[in-house]
């Protein structure tokens, strides 16, 4: 059996693997060759709210598609802020393209401290403003915020990968209609 092939929108290992273990999980034994190509998301850096992250991680996997078009499977992650009265919160949205179908599933959610909160807000991309609250350098390629928040028990892969677990259920479920 040929192993399917999945291509993510993104040359960040650490998306690349969040992909890798994400399609593990949605198709147990199921082979697959994950390729990262480089994709622009079309938003800003830093994507505020659910509508702009959604359409930068749509935009990421239709770019990795256009790139790959020989693939079973195109994917777009894209991570985002909300501002909101308690504070604001990070999370991601993760888009499947492939086989007529298209999935979509958002990560959990968490809050900000407020020394991260302001310099987001001031305009810095969330990965930089972490490192410069944490004193790292690259941690968006690593761990990220959900890594030093939770002092490493959800690394930024384990974040994602769920995500594309649940970006998959349509693919999982061709007897069924998605909306969208």
């Amino acid at each position: 059996m040929t192993p399917a092939r999945l291509v993510v929108a993104s040359t960040n290992p650490v998306k690349i693997e969040s992909a890798r273990l994400g399609f593990e999980l949605a198709f147990p034994g199921v082979a697959c060759t994950v390729l990262g190509v480089p994709a622009l998301s079309g938003v800003r850096d830093q994507p505020m709210g659910d509508d702009e992250t959604l359409r930068g991680a749509f935009n990421r996997a239709t770019a990795a598609q256009n790139h790959q078009p020989d693939a079973d499977y195109w994917l777009g992650i894209e991570g985002g802020c909300a501002d909101t009265p308690l504070g604001m919160t990070v999370f991601a949205w993760a888009v499947v393209i492939g086989k007529g179908r298209i999935g979509r599933a958002r990560t959990g959610t968490f809050f900000l401290p407020d020394e991260v909160a302001a310099l987001v807000r001031g305009g810095m991309e969330l990965g930089h403003a972490d490192d410069a609250v944490f004193g790292r350098s690259n941690s968006k390629q690593a761990d990220g915020s959900v890594g030093l928040l939770t002092g490493g028990a959800i690394d930024r892969t384990r974040y994602y990968s769920h995500a594309v677990t649940l970006a998959f259920v349509p693919f999982l479920n061709p007897a069924l209609t998605f909306a969208g």
